[in-house]
């Protein structure tokens, strides 16, 4: 298993699975990781290198070992993975396969080709030099060729835009320089969890964002998303199904789990592909698909990638089911409420807090990841959802402590005696008694 995921950690316990898992710094200094019994777990600088994680496999004296298959969750890893799987010899997404999940430009070509409705595409070969982009689309969305959550990705709405972007890009000295500009697609952007095994798409479920992800990201607005009920909004799978179905064909996946992401244009209603990613979604995606549809994706993965069907019992909840992204001020984390106390809130269902009281928040955020947690939440309409994001963010702003940056120490003192005015924090002298 390349890169630490907790949820296909504990399949592999419940169906008897011993697993390997090479993970980077990150996951490794976490904490978080609980490995199975018989389960070994080996540190590598770099998951997405071929050359770490078999040096670390040779290290840890398994180089000769065989292996059953091998899986990720990790975006940046699934070619690696793949290829890996192909001079290994053992069971794995084939690397062209994988490749047309990663690289954005090759995807939707291929997508166009096969008559799957999709945004128009431009290759930006290097950005530090657009002159001979054409820049065609109006309004564009500009993407790394192969990246994630929306990292690194803009709107330029001129080729005046484009071209101070590539000025940016230029000073600051960016490394990923292969960009692909795509037609602004206006409208609602949704989202499809899948499982595919031998090419046979087994369940997929929709879900949709409060308001487009970039949209929300570039407006600095916290991201909240929802999955969509399969009876109440029948007519939105009707809508998706020949979308979805006819994209995994086309891109040849076989066994795996997939996130999909889709816009429904605001004047047509069309559905129009926007990428698939060989993984299963961010933002507690697994918790909501299995809190709506009682559908475990990381089991499901797994089992695919060891080559054994998914068992799956569907039951749909009747409530809706999401999950709001928990954002802080800049600054030093002092204090915020625990998991109990999210949890005592209205429809909270679940919690997940990832970045831990003395750690330093940025001044924005510049991606879908950059949460400092996120709640699971359970209601009973979606109006009553869309009111739960608001009350249960605005709960925990009220209690979240965060110390202002480049504070003097007076400054600091004041700012600690107006969180807790209840507490002595004086500044006085000894006086004889």
């Amino acid at each position: 298993m390349i890169g630490a995921d907790p949820y296909a950690l504990r399949a592999c316990e419940a169906h008897d699975i011993e697993p390997v898992l090479m993970c980077n710094s990150g996951a490794y200094d976490s904490g978080r990781i609980r490995m199975p019994a018989g389960g070994t777990l080996i540190r590598v600088d770099d998951v997405t290198s071929p050359e770490d994680l078999l040096g670390g496999l040779y290290r840890a004296g398994m180089g000769g070992r065989t292996f059953d298959a091998i899986q990720t969750t990790w975006e940046f890893s699934v070619v690696n993975a793949a290829v890996l799987a192909r001079a290994l010899g053992v069971r794995g997404i084939e690397p062209e396969v994988a490749l047309h999940f990663r690289d954005k430009s090759l995807q939707k070509a291929r997508l166009a080709a096969a008559g799957v409705p999709v945004a128009r595409t431009e290759v930006v070969h290097d950005l530090y030099d657009v002159s001979d982009v054409k820049c065609e689309f109006g309004s564009a969305v500009i993407k790394p060729i192969a990246g994630g959550g929306t990292t690194s990705t803009s709107i330029v709405h001129s080729r005046a835009e484009l071209e101070r972007l590539s000025r940016e890009c230029r000073e600051n000295k960016e490394t990923s320089r292969t960009f692909l500009l795509e037609e602004f697609v206006e409208g609602d952007e949704w989202m499809a969890e899948g499982i595919v095994y031998n090419g046979e798409i087994l369940f997929f479920g929709l879900g949709v964002y409060t308001e487009p992800c970039l949209t929300a990201i570039t407006g600095q607005k916290p991201l909240s998303l929802r999955r969509i009920d399969p009876t109440d909004e029948a007519d939105a799978y009707a809508a998706a199904e020949p979308v979805v179905r006819s994209a995994i064909a086309a891109l040849g996946l076989r066994d795996s789990v997939f996130h999909m992401e889709l816009f429904r244009e605001r004047e047509t209603g069309r559905i129009v592909f926007s990428e698939c990613a060989a993984r299963r979604g961010g933002a507690l995606t697994q918790e909501q698909v299995m809190a709506k549809f009682n559908v475990d994706l990381a089991e499901a993965a797994l089992l695919c990638a060891v080559g054994r069907k998914p068992q799956l019992d569907v039951k749909v909840h009747p409530g809706v089911v999401g999950c709001a992204g928990l954002y802080g001020p800049a600054g030093t984390i002092v204090s915020y409420p625990d998991v109990d106390a999210l949890m005592a809130q209205p429809d909270v269902a679940f919690v997940q807090l990832w970045v831990p009281p003395g750690a330093t928040l940025s001044n924005k955020f510049s991606a879908s990841a950059d949460m400092l947690g996120a709640v699971l939440l359970i209601s009973d309409s979606v109006a009553e959802f869309d009111q739960r994001v608001v009350d249960t963010r605005q709960w925990f702003d009220d209690r979240l402590a965060v110390a202002e940056q480049v504070l003097t120490g007076g400054q600091r003192w004041e700012w600690v005696r107006r969180q807790w005015p209840d507490r002595n924090y004086s500044d006085s002298l000894f006086a004889q008694a």
